[in-house]
């Protein structure tokens, strides 16, 4: 179904691509269902339109799926891959239970050789539960009652499937850690005993690999060096690039030098299939379009993509900020996530859990779990600048420890702790949401990087690509020359200025469409771009 192998930093040769059809079954049964309902194209949720299927999974329900696979021809040990399962997955194969996971957003892998058999074929068992906004899990902006901000939720698989043959032993990771003052990567594989090849020398791994006369990476020039590393009989290819994140003065640097983030917010719907994107090509021309507007940087607001994604802006030149997916209790309290959007109320410290719907001590566990996982998948990816762990309180808890703990898993990249507001003061940013007033610079007072993490919002309805009858923004306009003129007055007397006064980044809302929210730059559909992207850019280039 899709041609483009799913993990671009550690591909191999031979890989088996497990989507397409697979018989479904929707029942509230632990056991495997006698009877199917159909069938589904994985990866494509049940409630996605691109599936066919139009039916929802509730918190009660089991999302069954099945398939065969033929693994006949593949040498050694098969693994088999599943990019995001939302939000519990348990996988048998050949009646064998092979594995489980836990959580919606981030990869799993399965070593499935003992319980292929003598023939090499597989039967594919995969059983899901999705409790949405019932089980506390990390579930984004997904709700069961949609509406507004909040958007129609999915289930079960919604990332490719695949599998790959490797041998006996072979390489399970890669962390690649450039170093931009030292002129070097470092390169670390488990197990033990692996070799990086580059530049025509070889490095035994851990390997410090020197890059001499580097071209440094950046939106305007990704530069993009390959590499590949062997274990024995296994190779895989992989890639980095040579950048540096920090935060010098209040300023967000690259490469030692200040560089201004100058962003929009992409959520990563469509209508086709929600999560799901409909193809590579969908990625990369969404990608672009931001690029076309002017901007340099992407806050990937509470999803995580699949690894082609960033892969995509690795290789395009597009900073990303990373949002954690939110989760917690089904209610959220408004004196916590909303008040504060219009000025009301103050600071509360978020060590008071039930107030951040945050109660339940497990709940707080499993995220950090997903939080570990999302770090660990995307730590490679040179694109990603910075990590947002809390949205505007959404189910946030102990957000300066939770801070410092990122930093002890990646000290490469910069941590807004808390995004929009709920500040627990520390750390390297001070983060504004600002939608309903001017927003006008001032220095934080502990001398952090200010960033306006969210603002604008304006709305421009375009008839016949739009989701339903509903117009929900910051700010309605009329037509494209309103929409235009807003824009310029936004940029021009309040981005322009704080910029100059010493405002570190800026990201607009949005980049498309979503759902209700009719106020991207392009229609939920990607038909209608609302604004020439050059009269946009020639906005953004005047910050």
């Amino acid at each position: 179904m899709f041609d483009e192998y799913p993990r671009p930093q550690m591909e191999r040769a031979q890989w088996w691509d497990l989507c397409g059809p697979w018989q479904y079954a929707i029942n509230g049964s632990d056991e495997p269902p006698a009877a199917w309902d159909g069938t589904i194209p994985v990866p494509f949720s049940p409630e996605a339109p691109a599936s066919g299927v139009g039916r929802s999974v509730g918190p009660e329900d089991r999302l069954w799926y099945r398939r065969q696979a033929d693994f006949s021809d593949a040498p050694g040990r098969v693994l088999l891959h599943f990019g995001a399962v939302d939000q519990t997955a348990r996988v048998w194969v050949n009646g064998t239970e092979a594995g489980a996971h836990a959580g919606g957003y981030t990869p799993f892998s399965l070593d499935i050789t003992a319980a292929l058999g003598p023939d090499r074929q597989a039967e594919i068992l995969v059983l899901c539960r999705d409790g949405t906004d019932d089980s506390g899990m990390a579930r984004g902006k997904q709700k069961t009652a949609r509406g507004g901000i909040w958007y129609t939720p999915q289930s079960g698989i919604w990332q490719p499937v695949w599998a790959e043959a490797v041998p006996e032993t072979y390489i399970k990771k890669l962390r690649i850690t450039p170093d931009y003052d030292g002129a070097a990567v470092t390169v670390e594989a488990e197990p033990a005993g692996a070799v990086v090849h580059f530049g025509g020398a070889d490095y035994p791994c851990p390997a410090r690999v020197p890059v001499p006369d580097f071209q440094p990476w950046s939106p305007e020039e990704p530069k993009l060096y390959d590499f590949t590393v062997t274990l024995g009989q296994d190779e895989v290819k992989s890639y980095f690039a040579m950048r540096k994140f920090s935060v010098e003065g209040g300023r967000l640097c690259l490469n030692g030098k200040p560089y201004f983030h100058n962003g929009v917010l992409d959520q990563g719907y469509n209508p086709e299939g929600l999560y799901t994107w409909p193809s590579d090509q969908a990625m990369i021309d969404d990608i672009r379009l931001a690029k076309s507007l002017g901007f340099n940087t992407i806050r990937k607001h509470i999803k995580v993509e699949p690894l082609r994604w960033y892969h995509h802006c690795d290789r395009l030149g597009m900073l990303v900020w990373q949002d954690m997916p939110n989760g917690g209790g089904r209610r959220y309290d408004p004196l916590v996530i909303q008040a504060p959007a219009v000025g009301i109320g103050g600071r509360m410290k978020d060590d008071r859990y039930g107030r951040f719907a945050r109660a339940d001590a497990a709940g707080r566990e499993q995220f950090l779990r997903e939080l570990d996982e999302m770090i660990d998948t995307l730590y490679n990816c040179p694109c990603i600048a910075l990590w947002v762990p809390f949205n505007e309180g959404w189910g946030q808890f102990d957000a300066a420890k939770v801070r410092e703990h990122v930093k002890t898993l990646d000290p490469t990249r910069t941590v807004d702790h808390a995004s929009g507001w709920q500040d627990q003061g520390g750390g390297e940013t001070q983060s504004l949401h600002v939608y309903f007033r001017p927003y006008r610079y001032k220095p934080d007072r502990e001398g952090r990087a200010v960033l306006l993490s969210e603002f604008g919002g304006y709305n421009l309805r375009v008839e016949g690509h739009t989701f339903n009858d509903r117009d929900f923004g910051y700010s309605r306009c009329r037509d494209a020359g309103e929409l235009l003129e807003k824009l310029r007055k936004l940029y021009g007397e309040q981005i322009a200025p704080a910029r100059e006064r010493g405002l570190a980044a800026a990201i607009y809302t949005q980049l498309t469409d979503v759902e209700d929210e009719l106020n991207g730059f392009v229609t939920y559909d990607r038909k209608a771009v609302k604004l020439p992207p050059e009269q946009v850019r020639a906005v953004i280039a005047g910050t």
